[in-house]
């Protein structure tokens, strides 16, 4: 369903992403880890058809993202990290616009509203200006208006933050059914936890490239890691113990 071929992002002499090789298929949800600085964000960000790639391809379903970004972008609900909402607009009037920008309109499109609004507990305030909503509001209202054109794939940049437990495992339980329909979700966390066990399959990026990828099982196998967990294998892979310079710092 998503498909990399050769994705490179560069800013001058710097490579943000480095010729990024990847595919996830319908019925999976895939991890997208890695440290400050990686590359995940630019990578969903190109995904997404936000960014332009230096080089490389993105296709969606098998639609080139550069070559056909309406057709590509309708199959796609994108959930940035920073819930961005029109505060002079109601949360009903800002689902309206995310419906209208995928050419929907009328009764159909208030039942949805109504029942993204519901399961995101936030109907009480469908007639109030999204100016009075909370971290957490606006960010299940994104969540919603992600959804709102019942998309085929996914593309979450750190999908827990702001949200409270009850929201948490709600959303958790959303991407598992999404998925077990045939969906694709492709999601970018620095939360090891969430990541083992909510993802089928595991990319981590390190300075722009792919150093690993695979279920827990196969990432294990490639690291010669065996029994170790996530977070150890993330930190294997990216360079990241640093017992000795907290001894620095910390010794008199």
């Amino acid at each position: 369903m998503i498909r990399l071929q050769g994705l490179t992002k560069r800013y001058g002499k710097f490579t943000a992403v480095d010729g990024i090789d990847l595919e996830v298929p319908r019925g999976e949800l895939f991890g997208l880890l890695g440290p400050n600085g990686a590359g995940k964000t630019t990578s969903i960000r190109m995904i997404a058809g936000i960014l332009r790639p230096t080089s490389g391809t993105v296709t969606v379903g098998g639609v080139d993202i550069q070559a056909r970004p309406l057709e590509a972008k309708a199959r796609l609900g994108y959930i940035p990290d920073r819930p961005f909402v029109y505060d002079k607009l109601t949360g009903g009037e800002f689902l309206r616009f995310a419906a209208a920008l995928y050419g929907m309109q009328g009764a159909v499109v208030e039942r949805r509203i109504d029942e993204l609004l519901g399961v995101f507990e936030l109907a009480p305030w469908k007639g109030e200006l999204t100016e009075t909503y909370s971290h957490g509001m606006r960010q299940k209202l994104i969540i919603a208006s992600a959804l709102v054109h019942r998309p085929e794939v996914i593309i979450v940049d750190e999908p827990m933050v702001g949200l409270d437990p009850k929201s948490a495992r709600l959303l958790k339980d959303l991407f598992r059914e999404f998925v077990s329909r045939g969906g694709t979700v492709l999601m970018s966390t620095h939360t090891m936890e969430i990541a083992e066990v909510m993802c089928d399959r595991i990319a981590i990026v390190y300075r722009g490239k792919i150093a690993a990828q695979g279920t827990m099982a196969e990432l294990r196998q490639q690291t010669s890691s065996e029994g170790m967990g996530l977070e150890d294998l993330f930190l294997k892979l990216t360079g990241g113990h640093h017992a000795q310079r907290l001894d620095a710092v910390l010794d008199a």
